[in-house]
């Protein structure tokens, strides 16, 4: 899993503690990640108590409560609450994972939120996703063929042909999984992570593209694709229960069988 723990000689420093209600019985720590590049200075750990007698089961329904009743500087991503659109990922107690699926419960004693990991921070919760997200377009993740579109219907799948692009189509492009790995932490200006090799798997694997070879050459590269080293760590984090490493896997099969 991606652990994102602090060193002993970290700059994080114990920021603010935001007290509970008077009153409140059933009281949950959140001790969320903040930095403000407008403020300078190091980041910080602000501890918040939430009563959970008021508060929904999931930890964005928590971050969504302490921004609007108790702190209106914290920043993070949001959008549908229901997984799909990707825009809450964090680490939430040593874990890469979509705020809005993690329920509370699931966390044994303060509940600790931290952007995701190796990335750079725009403010608290918010990574900068420029580079993972141009990663993306260099792999043109769109159908690409030359035989024009018929007039009368659309492009034609089997059954069989349809079902090879299941457990590839599900991915919200959260970047659980690219920020998870570390040979995208230590290569991620050349290695293109599993997100996005994902992506280029999913529009190889789809029998209406025609432009399968031309994929490939552009992922026969020393770190493009071959930095994966099948550490896992995708896998086992992705909240949508897909498997990045297999699509990786299946790339490499065919590099080798068009040799």
């Amino acid at each position: 899993m991606a652990e994102f723990t602090l060193p002993t000689n970290s700059k994080v420093k114990i920021g603010d503690t935001y007290k509970a209600p008077s009153g409140a019985k059933r009281i949950k720590n959140f001790k969320i990640y903040r930095w403000d590049p407008d403020k300078g200075g190091n980041p910080r750990l602000d501890t918040y108590e939430i009563d959970m007698d008021d508060c929904a089961p999931m930890v964005l329904d928590a971050l969504i409560k302490i921004k609007n009743e108790v702190d209106t500087t914290l920043t993070f991503r949001r959008s549908c609450r229901e997984g799909i659109c990707g825009s809450c990922s964090m680490n939430i107690d040593g874990t890469n994972t979509l705020a809005c699926l993690k329920p509370i419960d699931d966390v044994d004693g303060d509940v600790h939120i931290y952007p995701l990991p190796h990335m750079p921070v725009i403010k608290d919760l918010v990574p900068d996703l420029s580079v993972p997200y141009a990663q993306l377009a260099s792999v043109e993740p769109w159908l690409k063929t030359e035989t024009p579109p018929s007039p009368i219907r659309e492009r034609l799948q089997s059954p069989d042909e349809r079902a090879k692009l299941d457990g590839l189509w599900e991915c919200i492009l959260c970047f659980c999984c690219t920020t998870s790995c570390p040979s995208y932490w230590w290569n991620g200006d050349r290695y293109l992570g599993p997100a996005v090799l994902l992506q280029a798997y999913r529009w190889i694997a789809d029998s209406r593209d025609e432009y399968a070879g031309e994929r490939l050459d552009a992922l026969e590269d020393p770190f493009r694709l071959y930095r994966c080293h099948t550490i896992m760590n995708c896998t086992k984090t992705c909240p949508k229960n897909l498997n990045p490493a297999k699509a990786i896997a299946e790339i490499k099969k065919l590099m080798v069988m068009r040799q």
